[in-house]
């Protein structure tokens, strides 16, 4: 296009359209005028323009079919989000395996299910399609977890670098904890009956480790036999992790359970891991006696001090009280002594009345009811064949209520590195992991119940809702501003407080509403609106033969802001 101003100063434009060639001569590049199309009309030359691109280009009034149409938005969403973290390449060289252990953990943030409803599912998305997966049998699928399970340590070995190298985590903490799930069946050799914590009592379960990030990234996941105590689990998996990632000076953050006095001696003679973690309420008691560093006037002014004590050479005790905690726990134990009561007052009723007689029966009664309520350090029991007396420990009782609210952290972090309150914020951030946890166990990826049977196919299953999750924590950070999620919790100036939400969350959740207006969401329906963008086979004319043209629907405000958040545009097809 060239213009030209006259001399009467009138802009005249001229334009020209040519098809040209390029082509390499004797090591030169040459070009070469095929024709001159300036003679056409402009919307001709669209069209010639169009079709030597690859474009098919049909007649405005060629009748439109759609042969079919398939969900795609949050397929593409996970995807796009999933090759923004370098997951495809993580997982291993590209091959069938490998688009088949992607789509498994695609499907997982999407649609959670058993890998018989997953390849159902899949197929009625563009998710199949696109990753070569559509016709998959189970046996390839099972195939594919038990090369991914081959992976593993590779993997977790990238991430351990990414996110727990002295670069990516200066304060050369980790978080970890522990969970189970229960399995059905009765052929796996993880499965044991031990301490559920999912409350499904007499069933058998597995036991995992998550270990992540300061801020809950998941970067490993360990799992071992349902029967295992805790403090053993720890143990072993705190070695494995060391010697497998090469972690080094590495503080390893963890509840009073888990890791407990015997727990730490061991640390010390593995050597290399420190540790943040709570005391439990024997060691408190201990350190609260009368010649003790624990005393309340410490907290007449300020909610937390650092005491020291000789049992502890080394580290650092930073004794907190929290008010709210203290009242909610005097307000649990007043409502549990008077239920104790009122169930104690019926047997010592019957067995006046010789409804209930021997001192056997009597105890084994009594014994539920305390146990029940979990209060039998606070009574003391008279059994006799024919009677029975009950009495509240008072002093026991008094004793208890005086650290209400209290809890101790021990540390290895020396105070040039952190402070009192910084110490207690890294015990807190034990929520991350909590949080994981729900995730995966609940909330987003539907991990439980297990219904694989062989050793490799439940790593496998644990380990694909580990991608699965992490994949999930970067999702819901970016797109927070859709969400009901705090996008700036404000950070409470006295540590020992609950954490509390800002006045803009406050105001998104009562409004249901974000700040632009739109509806907010939770992370499950926000995925479901996606999936309502399909991606849809057009055929224009009636000739069967017709080429399929595929066009995506056109995206909602939501669906718009959704992919701008994680820095993607709306792709055709996910490869």
């Amino acid at each position: 296009m060239k213009s030209h101003t006259d001399k009467h100063g009138q802009e005249r434009v001229y334009r020209s359209a040519y098809l040209r060639r390029t082509y390499r001569e004797g090591g030169k590049v040459r070009n070469e005028t095929v024709a001159n199309l300036s003679a056409l009309p402009g919307h001709v030359v669209d069209f010639i323009d169009a079709g030597l691109k690859g474009r098919h280009l049909v007649p405005a009034d060629a009748v439109a079919t759609i042969t079919r149409s398939l969900p795609h938005g949050h397929v593409a969403a996970v995807f796009a989000q999933a090759k923004a973290l370098g997951i495809p390449a993580l997982l291993g060289p590209a091959c069938g395996q490998r688009d088949l252990a992607l789509a498994l953990v695609i499907a997982r943030v999407c649609r959670p299910g058993s890998k018989l409803a997953t390849t159902r599912w899949w197929a009625d998305t563009t998710l199949a399609e696109d990753l070569g997966v559509a016709g998959a049998t189970t046996d390839e699928v099972y195939a594919a977890m038990d090369w991914l399970a081959g992976r593993q340590e590779t993997i977790e070995k990238a991430l351990a670098k990414r996110h727990l190298s002295p670069e990516a985590n200066p304060d050369r903490l980790a978080l970890f904890d522990l969970s189970s799930s229960w399995v059905t069946g009765h052929k796996c050799p993880l499965a044991a009956r031990g301490y559920s914590r999912d409350g499904k009592k007499g069933l058998e379960q597995i036991e995992y480790g998550l270990l992540t990030d300061p801020e809950g990234r998941p970067v490993s996941v360990r799992v071992v036999p349902g029967n295992t105590a805790d403090p053993a689990a720890f143990e072993a998996l705190a070695k494995d992790f060391k010697t497998r990632y090469g972690l080094a000076d590495m503080v390893m953050v963890g509840d009073r359970g888990m890791i407990t006095s015997a727990r730490i001696e061991q640390l010390k003679e593995l050597g290399g891991l420190g540790w943040v973690t709570a005391l439990r309420a024997p060691a408190i008691q201990a350190l609260a006696a009368d010649d003790g560093p624990l005393q309340m006037s410490l907290f007449d002014e300020q909610d937390l001090a650092e005491i020291a004590h000789p049992d502890y050479p080394g580290e650092r005790l930073i004794a907190c009280r929290n008010p709210l905690l203290a009242a909610e726990r005097a307000r649990k134990r007043t409502a549990l002594l008077a239920a104790t009561d009122t169930e104690l007052a019926k047997i010592t009723a019957a067995a006046e009345a010789g409804r209930l007689k021997d001192a056997g029966k009597i105890g084994v009664r009594a014994g539920k009811v305390v146990g029940r309520y979990k209060m039998e350090k606070h009574y003391t029991l008279t059994i006799g064949d024919t009677s029975f007396a009950y009495a509240r420990n008072e002093e026991q009782i008094a004793a208890e209520a005086a650290l209400d609210g209290i809890y101790i952290i021990r540390t290895t972090i020396q105070d040039t590195h952190m402070d009192a309150g910084q110490v207690v914020a890294t015990y807190k951030s034990l929520a991350n992991v909590e949080r994981d946890f729900r995730s995966i166990k609940a909330i987003d990826l539907d991990l439980r119940p297990i219904h694989h049977h062989t050793e490799t196919r439940v790593r496998a299953h644990v380990f694909i809702c580990m991608l699965a999750a992490y994949l999930t924590w970067h999702l819901r950070r970016a797109w927070a501003p859709l969400t009901f999620t705090d996008e700036n919790r404000p950070e409470p100036e006295n540590p020992v407080a609950p954490a509390k939400r800002s006045a803009a969350a406050q105001t998104k959740a009562s409004r249901r509403t974000t700040p632009d207006g739109h509806p907010a969401h939770s992370f499950r329906s926000l995925l479901d609106h996606l999936g309502t963008l399909t991606r849809n086979e057009i055929r224009y004319g009636a000739e069967e033969t017709a080429p399929l043209i595929p066009t995506l629907a056109v995206p909602t405000p939501i669906q718009h802001k959704a992919f701008d958040l994680i820095g993607q545009s709306f792709p055709l097809t996910l490869k």
